[in-house]
């Protein structure tokens, strides 16, 4: 029995690792330019984790099951029971409101064809192709530090971590929370049972439900996929309902699903789908919330126009002396727009609120989805934002529009 465990308690413990600086500066290619001169050695990737490596195919033997499913239910996680209430959006934020016994927590891989992969056209910031090389049928990009990256390895996974709470009721506001992932990670190992994401969105007690697409498997790279398309995010959010409505149980729910307001969450290289969908995605007004984690490498002037244009959300940048200069750019840009910016997570978070906040030394960015100034900082953000019933009820008006 020992011969057999230890192997198998060794392929247990792999983490995915995050890219080096060269291949983020590679998916934002004129941010460079806009943002100065690149940072000192002290300041790169390999500071923070090591280089990364990759499995020999994907799925990696550590993945649920081929992608030929369209869904697959994952194993509930071994968590302790929330004794929190509830929080909604009402006049009342924080309501004791009873388990539901006909449903229970659940989180599935589902593969939606409006996901960032796969990506058959250019990239936005060259006009070139995306897929860029090709050996035999087989295609793939060569990245601006040379690197290469295959199409059926790295850009080839159509899936979306869905999470649904036990205690969520579409009958009640609530929002839907977008999370886009860092470099060098998968859905399962990283954002499931590293970042402890859907976790957090449960222990928040907030009437929420995640969807948190795959980008570039397990790769130091950045790039948004269908999400640089205009309307790509829109086409995402709009499949979603479906998929959301029959794992919630209720098909006629789809409607409630399709006018739920949404909060973005971008972790590091998450930085960029966040901005293009932002920027070009369709449905600017219907995002409430941007809050981003040490994810400031660029773009800056796509984050500053959607703050800019969307008084009614609030944007909240959270950061290590890894992103700082980027991060006191983009506040003087707004500070320079008349915006009004705070650096203390203190208090609520309101439509309008323009929030920086430095973390202390030592705190590290591949931790940093569960340790930032705060433990668990998703969890905190969708807390304050419940405060806020604004925040999160839907409106009439501006952002239907705009479907």
């Amino acid at each position: 029995m020992a011969a057999l465990l230890v192997p198998l308690s060794i392929a247990l413990v792999q983490y995915g690792r995050a890219p080096d600086a060269a291949a983020l500066a590679a998916n934002t290619e004129g941010a460079q330019s806009r943002a100065g001169k690149a940072q000192t050695a002290a300041d790169t990737f390999e500071d923070r984790f090591p280089q990364p490596k990759f499995a020999d195919r994907f799925p990696t033997a550590g993945e649920s099951l081929p992608q030929m499913s369209r869904e697959v239910a994952l194993a509930p996680q071994q968590r302790s029971g929330r004794a929190e209430p509830v929080r909604v959006a009402s006049l009342t934020p924080t309501l004791n409101l009873p388990a539901p016994t006909e449903r229970e927590e659940l989180t599935t891989l589902v593969s939606m064809k409006s996901s960032a992969f796969p990506y058959f056209g250019n990239n936005p910031r060259s006009e070139a192709p995306f897929l860029n090389i090709s050996k035999g049928d087989r295609k793939g990009r060569r990245s601006n530090n040379g690197r290469v990256y295959w199409q059926d390895e790295t850009y080839n996974d159509s899936r979306v971590l869905v999470h649904v709470p036990e205690t969520f009721d579409v009958r009640k506001p609530g929002v839907i929370v977008v999370f886009f992932h860092g470099n060098g990670a998968t859905l399962e190992r990283d954002v499931r049972d590293r970042q402890l994401v859907p976790q957090q969105i449960s222990d928040s007690g907030v009437n929420a439900v995640l969807l948190a697409p795959q980008l570039a498997v397990n790769a130091a790279d950045s790039s948004a996929g269908k999400f640089w398309q205009p309307g790509g995010f829109k086409r995402f959010i709009d499949e979603s309902s479906t998929h959301l409505a029959r794992l919630y149980g209720d098909p006629k729910s789809a409607q409630s699903f399709a006018n739920l307001p949404i909060v973005i969450v971008g972790y590091s290289g998450g930085f960029v789908p966040t901005a293009w969908s932002l920027e070009v995605g369709g449905i600017p007004n219907r995002v409430r919330g941007v809050f981003l984690l040490d994810a400031v490498y660029g773009e800056l002037d796509k984050f500053a126009s959607w703050i800019e244009k969307n008084r009614t959300g609030f944007f909240v940048s959270s950061y290590t002396r890894y992103t700082k200069r980027r991060d006191q750019e983009l506040m003087q840009m707004l500070r320079d727009k008349g915006i009004a910016v705070s650096e203390s997570m203190d208090g609520p978070l309101r439509p309008g609120s323009v929030v920086f906040v430095q973390t202390r030394d030592g705190i590290t960015h591949r931790n940093y989805v569960t340790q930032a100034w705060t433990e668990h900082p998703v969890k905190e953000v969708l807390v304050k934002m419940a405060a806020s019933p604004a925040l999160t009820r839907v409106a009439s008006a501006p952002w239907a529009a705009n479907r």
